[in-house]
């Protein structure tokens, strides 16, 4: 029988901020959201629940979630044995790791971390062929490498003076995607320009929202909720810029913080959820 490896790594703050493998929240939403392109065919429900909690318990460490399976379970109304074999399948597929855990205090087993890795894009190797061994002397007239070299050289230059020239042309129609609501694009504009980073804002306000049926797809807030949730936190976040705090892991991570504190608020806010 083999006999099970101990348990090297201790949890604690330092250890969840060394096992991050993201630089921003805006890396670890666009690897997630890449994963679930990728596998779209090979994730069921629950994985995919599965999945979507771990990231949206991640946004503190980047990536890092030490959830409990029966927590995960007892939020998503499953059974933890599906939880379990929903994290295996992520693990097979390179998506996220399991760590196993001891707590400092008594060196006792505690939750396993849980970390999304991040995407490897693999490089294709390009294969030169070996000229043919037996091959005979061709008499052809031959080409002058210089020349051939230099006209090579000024169509590169020639595709890359039209593709500046696309790219500006583009930049100057920078427009935000139809599913950012006007009212909230409208406000965000007032400090950011940039189409990406609005939409970018946006989509952390979504994600925050937590699902409380993944077979209807219900979630904790409606859209016009949403709404009035998003522009509290951009204008708290706002004044936050304006007063000069430091915000270490980025901009989208601590509007990030701002946005859950408020929906943790609101939640059992009756007025608001009434409303």
């Amino acid at each position: 029988m083999k006999k099970k490896q101990s348990i090297t790594i201790i949890a604690s703050e330092e250890t969840y901020k060394n096992l991050a493998k993201f630089e921003t929240i805006e890396d670890l939403n666009n690897t997630v959201r890449a994963y679930k392109e990728k596998f779209a065919d090979q994730l069921n429900k629950n994985q995919l629940a599965v999945l979507n909690h771990l990231h949206n318990y991640s946004a503190k460490y980047f990536g890092v979630s030490f959830r409990t399976k029966n927590n995960i379970a007892k939020d998503l109304g499953i059974s933890r044995r599906t939880v379990i074999r929903a994290c295996l399948h992520l693990e097979s597929l390179g998506i996220i790791k399991q760590l196993e855990m001891k707590r400092g205090s008594d060196m006792r087993q505690t939750s396993n971390a849980i970390v999304i890795q991040p995407m490897i894009v693999e490089e294709k190797q390009v294969v030169t062929p070996e000229p043919a061994k037996n091959s005979k002397n061709c008499h052809t007239n031959k080409t002058n490498s210089i020349s051939l070299k230099q006209n090579i050289l000024n169509k590169r230059n020639d595709i890359a003076v039209d593709n500046k020239k696309h790219e500006d042309n583009f930049q100057q129609a920078n427009f935000v995607s139809h599913w950012v609501p006007d009212r909230f694009v409208s406000l965000v504009s007032s400090f950011y320009t940039e189409a990406k980073t609005i939409q970018e804002f946006w989509k952390v306000v979504r994600q925050c929202n937590p699902v409380l049926n993944h077979e209807t797809g219900e979630k904790a807030f409606d859209k016009d909720q949403e709404l009035v949730i998003g522009t509290r936190a951009i204008k708290e976040f706002a004044m936050k810029v304006k007063s000069g705090v430091r915000m270490k892991k980025g901009i989208f991570a601590y509007f990030n913080g701002i946005v859950n504190n408020l929906m943790d608020k609101l939640y059992f806010d009756r007025n608001f959820m009434c409303e």
